[in-house]
């Protein structure tokens, strides 16, 4: 594995050594360069959470990847450049069903610098372009909106807010018990098998865009968003490879088949 094939798959060009500013510029570059995507699930492709495995797909394969396997990788990078950084657990809140996962649900990055603690995430659709710092009840503004971290008895919740001062909506919640990748694999065949995944139920692929933007495929759909403005186009099956070509530059290999089905509430929530 080679730290600069990284870089240059996420077209970073700054300076490499631990500071501030090399993180930030590490998490915007991967967030607008790599996609969140759940086409191997749907193309038949087997996702294994080993470093060297997911270092072949997303930066060989220029593919991307849910928030074990790139999370799981940009781990891995901010180690080899000499930061301090460790994996946490999360569960997300599915914004489709109203319900959090399961334990171990989410993978999330926390980085000591400075002094400070630093929340990366960058495996996750609607999340936030720079890192947080980890603070209780203060507003952190972004260019991709207003993000929020409460505290209750040490679990943190992060929450998107559309107007400040205002109680927004809750994307996932973690505690920052130090997770190696390993844990993660029970989850991991999860989300590859259970009703109550999303990346099971509907086949998609989301990348930030400058300015706080996003595009998604989603299904039979492409969907773009910046700020309040939204469009969707509705695509042909013999479209999506095409889209995915030339917008995400994701050239697919498998027989790949479109889903976009209802999510089931997990079991212990119904």
């Amino acid at each position: 594995m080679d730290i600069g094939h990284y870089l240059q798959r996420i077209g970073y060009q700054g300076p490499t050594q631990p500071s501030l500013e090399t993180l930030r510029g590490l998490h915007r570059c991967h967030l607008l360069s790599v996609p969140f995507e759940s086409l191997s699930i749907h193309s038949g492709e087997p996702i294994v959470l080993e470093v060297s495995s997911l270092y072949n797909k997303i930066v060989r394969q220029h593919r991307g990847g849910f928030c074990f396997e790139l999370n799981g990788l940009f781990l891995w990078l901010l180690q080899a450049l000499g930061f301090d950084a460790k994996a946490v657990a999360g569960r997300v809140r599915n914004r489709f069903t109203g319900c959090y996962g399961p334990p171990l649900d989410h993978m999330v990055i926390l980085v000591q610098l400075g002094g400070r603690q630093l929340l990366c995430d960058v495996g996750f659709g609607e999340g936030f372009t720079e890192p947080l710092e980890l603070k209780a009840s203060v507003e952190q503004v972004q260019e991709g909106g207003i993000f929020w971290l409460g505290l209750q008895g040490g679990v943190w919740v992060l929450e998107r807010r559309e107007v400040s001062g205002k109680e927004g909506r809750p994307l996932y919640q973690f505690t920052l018990e130090e997770k190696k990748l390993d844990d993660f694999t029970g989850m991991c065949l999860y989300h590859q098998t259970s009703p109550s995944s999303i990346f099971v139920c509907k086949s998609f692929c989301s990348l930030h865009k400058e300015n706080g933007g996003r595009l998604t495929y989603m299904g039979w759909r492409l969907i773009s968003k910046k700020g309040e403005e939204r469009t969707e186009t509705t695509l042909q099956s013999n479209e999506i490879p095409v889209v995915l070509r030339e917008k995400f530059g994701i050239n697919l290999s498998g027989d790949f088949k479109p889903k976009d089905e209802e999510i089931l509430p997990p079991l212990e929530e119904v």
